[in-house]
């Protein structure tokens, strides 16, 4: 995988910003090709559909979203519903009138390559009536072939998978797409693409915001963190070094060498992302001479873009602990809000730790709270050293609580897993071998004690990458990104969250690294699929 992003140095990891910037409101950004190369594999059907006297449908510069268009009166609310034949099934959000009434557009997402579909606004009136619109038809465009990721699905009797859809979000050399939605047959229903100047980006991840866009973290030629409509179109956009030079000129003492892995959607509207960090050292223990040492800062964004709050690494930990050497130092690589006290969760590969940051909503004093893992804070009650996270990824808190006593899953990928006690860690080839799980730990903040609640040890080695979260059914799903045994593909599997944890689903991505997978409900927020 030539872009895989688990060195700091070595493989130039770049990461991206947020961008909240109105500047940006000018010419759209499309996604993949061209729009003049769009229209020559879009279907014609499209834009020649059926029309009712208050509503038209158009192609967009996706090839798998429609435009649909319909004029609404004042309080007017509407939802448009579609599928392959006129029993329809899926739907999109509610969208509301225009202030005055007027004509509204909706995003219709969610549709296969090369298919016909029939879709018809379904409007509530303001007084309470409703009606639905004549029934219209929209044929997706074929998507090239060259572009359309190598995926599979296999469902076994255990059970039925959590509905929705799966976001992935890919790695991979040009022209394969690697911001993709699939149902949970194995469809493409959705992707972004990023244009040819754009060519060796990548999302470092995608993900669905509250105001039913995509926000992506790009790396490659743009670094940045964009805010993209369904249709593909920018909305806005922030490159790491605007916002470097927002952090200088409001005085606070950081300056970022770029953006890494992971930002968090807060429930006020701000954003806080993960920023590198580059400073130089003399004559650290083990490392004569001047070395570059690479951590992390966390940086709260509000609505416009602007810098509250920043965090660093280099502030609350000892430099002199690097478990996997340096220059790498920290390598965060996700964060969770904990809405139960307003603090953040981070993890850090490099330490093989997640700790908690008194964040309190921007007013906290960025101390660590507590660290998770091996020489950290917490006693492990019914395990040894070897049974903590090591080089772990995507920790995610399991309701109902985020503090006191609750539960934190993670996918553990068990880099550096100690094997003995004289510190030796593990190969694919030492007895036991190196093997990665998902782990919920549930963990008592008064007592500092973590216990191991429930686990599946796979019989692959995942070195970097992946993620793990428990599903609206129950279920858990996680993602064995890098398989050292299988390089080929990563895989993505639901399996019972019970003892012995059985196989529900699977999804299977030949040929790019699934950086991470996640289950929406829908492409559309509040809604299910």
């Amino acid at each position: 995988m030539t872009k895989r992003r688990e060195s700091f140095f070595g493989m130039s990891v770049l990461f991206l910003v947020l961008l909240w910037n109105a500047a940006c409101a000018g010419k759209p950004k499309t996604n993949s090709s061209s729009q003049a190369e769009r229209a020559s594999v879009a279907s014609g059907e499209a834009a020649s559909a059926s029309i009712s006297s208050k509503s038209h449908v158009f192609a967009t510069n996706n090839l798998l979203v429609a435009r649909y268009s319909i004029q609404l009166n004042e309080g007017d609310e509407a939802e448009v519903e579609f599928g392959p034949t006129t029993s329809y099934g899926l739907r999109t959000w509610k969208q509301s009138a225009p202030d005055g009434g007027g004509v509204e557009d909706f995003l219709v997402a969610g549709m296969q390559p090369s298919t016909r579909y029939h879709m018809r606004a379904a409007v509530q009136r303001a007084d309470g009536t409703s009606y639905k619109d004549t029934d219209q038809v929209f044929v997706t465009g074929a998507v090239p072939a060259a572009w359309i990721p190598a995926v599979s699905v296999m469902r076994t009797g255990e059970g039925s998978p959590s509905s929705g859809v799966e976001l992935l979000s890919l790695n991979s050399e040009s022209p394969k797409l690697e911001a993709v939605a699939y149902d949970l047959r194995g469809n493409l229903i959705w992707y972004y693409g990023f244009g040819a100047e754009e060519a060796s980006d990548a999302p470092y991840p995608i993900k669905l915001l509250p105001n039913g866009h995509m926000m992506v973290l790009t790396t490659g030629v743009n670094d940045d963190i964009r805010e993209v409509d369904l249709a593909g179109n920018l909305i806005r956009d922030l490159p790491y070094l605007e916002l470097d030079h927002r952090l200088y000129t409001r005085g606070f003492p950081i300056t970022i060498a770029g953006f890494s892995h992971d930002f968090v959607i807060l429930p006020n509207g701000h954003t806080v992302i993960i920023g590198t960090i580059q400073l130089p050292f003399t004559n650290l223990p083990g490392y004569p001479g001047k070395i570059l040492v690479g951590g992390d800062a966390l940086i709260d964004l509000d609505e416009e873009g602007e810098p509250t709050w920043v965090w660093s690494s280099f502030d609350h930990l000892d430099i002199n602990r690097h478990p996997f050497g340096l220059p790498d130092w920290t390598h965060a690589n996700a964060l969770v809000y904990s809405p139960d006290d307003g603090n953040i969760i981070l993890s850090l590969r490099n330490q093989s730790w997640v700790i908690k940051i008194d964040y309190r909503d921007g007013q906290g004093t960025g101390k660590v709270l507590w660290r998770l893992g091996a020489g950290g804070d917490f006693t492990l009650t019914n395990g040894g050293i070897e049974d903590w996270n090591y080089g772990q990824h995507f920790p995610s808190i399991l309701p109902p609580a985020s503090t006191g006593i609750f539960d934190l899953g993670l996918f553990d990928n068990g880099t550096n897993r100690p094997i003995n006690a004289a510190g030796a860690t593990c190969t694919l080839k030492t007895v036991p071998p190196c093997y990665s799980r998902p782990v919920v730990f549930q963990l008592n903040e008064t007592a500092m004690t973590a216990t191991i609640a429930w686990q599946n040890p796979l019989a692959t080695y995942s070195f970097c990458c992946g993620n793990m979260d428990l599903l609206a059914n129950g279920s858990m799903e996680f993602d064995i990104a890098a398989a050292e045994q299988q390089p080929q593909f990563s895989t993505v599997e639901e399996v019972t969250y019970t003892s012995d944890p059985q196989l529900m689903w699977q999804m299977i991505v030949q040929g790019q690294l699934a950086y991470r997978a996640t289950r929406l409900p829908s492409l559309y927020p509040g809604v299910q699929w």
